[in-house]
């Protein structure tokens, strides 16, 4: 694959992650890509594509990592609320 394509692919996974703040699973789902790979791009390789991208999405990725435990917490509950209506 052709390393400029490739460049121009992490950079649109930046943008959306900035201007959504979306998740790691959210950005690789609307690009198609694994969660390992969107990691390695937004983690790794854009601090040499591009240093103020890498340096908001970092940011982003913080936050996502700070909420983490409460989304896990609140799937969690939804999903005790649906076995308990359809025990109902």
């Amino acid at each position: 694959m052709d390393e400029n394509l490739i460049n121009e692919r992490i950079i649109s996974e930046a943008q959306f992650m900035i201007e959504t703040n979306a998740t790691i699973r959210a950005t690789a789902k609307k690009f198609g890509l694994s969660k390992s790979a969107v990691h390695k791009d937004l983690s790794y390789k854009l601090q040499y594509v591009n240093e103020r991208l890498y340096k908001q999405v970092k940011s982003v990725l913080l936050v996502n990592l700070k909420e983490r435990h409460l989304r896990g917490g609140n799937a969690t509950k939804r999903k005790f609320m649906r076995l308990k209506s359809k025990q109902q």
